[in-house]
Parts: structure tokens; sequence; C-alpha cells
């Protein structure tokens, strides 16, 4: 189990998916993290319950849907909330997308 202040992945950009579902917003998120070399881990939340906890866990509140349940792709730079689908495609349009995630943009980008 997961303790209260232990961060049990590597460091970097975590992408939380779900196995078989919402999988056309997970295949983009991953798709243009590859395409722009942006190293990232994927979190399997259907078949790892400590990845569902954490995720569900660290989604902050006011980003949760009624249901108090968020749905992925879920995105975070280590412990960091970056956001949901939505957010990324709006940083994503927004050509923002490395402040979304927290990192430096590489030499000749914004």
């Amino acid at each position: 189990l997961l303790l209260e202040n232990n961060f049990p992945f590597k460091e970097g950009i975590l992408v939380f998916l779900f196995s078989n579902q919402i999988k056309k917003k997970q295949q983009e998120v991953v798709g243009f993290l590859e395409a722009n070399k942006i190293d990232f881990q994927q979190m399997d939340i259907a078949g790892d319950e400590d990845n569902r906890k954490w995720m569900r866990e660290n989604v902050p509140g006011e980003k949760k849907p009624q249901n108090g349940i968020p749905l992925p792709p879920q995105i975070f730079n280590e412990e960091r909330y970056c956001g949901d689908f939505e957010s990324f495609f709006s940083a994503k349009e927004e050509n923002i997308i490395y402040s979304f995630l927290g990192l430096a943009p590489p030499p000749g980008t914004k």
C-alpha cells in the first residue's frame, strides 16, 4: 500500500491510463508525448489498485467530477497534478504544453 508521503513512481511525467476504455483520448496524449520525445511513464489503473487509488487521491477536489471519481487520462509531473484530457488538449491547442506539463521547453520552442 502507498504511504501518505511515499511517492512510489519514477520521476517525470506520469500518464494514468485505463485499459480498453477512453482509448482515443489516451492514445492522443501518448501519441503527442511520443511524437515530441517527452519522456513519460504509463500507469495502468485497470489492473493495479495502488495506481488507481493514487490517481484518485491526487486529482484535486475541484478537478473531480460530481461522482468524485476522475477518469483517465489524468496527467501528473511526479506528484504535481497537471490536468485531465481537456486541460491537455487546451494546452496543446494554445501551444503551452511544456508549461502545462511543468517542463522547460526545448531550445527553439515556446
